[in-house]
């Protein structure tokens, strides 16, 4: 059976995400594509503001985007 790969964006964003969460500078982006740091960027606002409101551990879980 085939695997699908997941979408490039998708994994940007979560990558992102990720980042935001655990506190990570938003200078730690990987990526040098516009569009690719586009959707890290925005996982990164929405990672940092999530931590900012407390959404860490098992009170965010509900809010990480691989369980989505």
């Amino acid at each position: 059976m085939k695997r699908q790969k997941r979408d490039r964006f998708q994994r940007a964003y979560v990558h992102g995400y990720k980042a935001g969460v655990s506190g990570r500078s938003r200078d730690d982006c990987p990526n040098q594509d516009i569009n690719l740091r586009e959707y890290w960027m925005s996982g990164w606002r929405e990672g940092r503001g999530d931590q900012w409101s407390g959404m860490t551990g098992i009170s965010g879980i509900h809010k990480n985007p691989m369980v989505i």
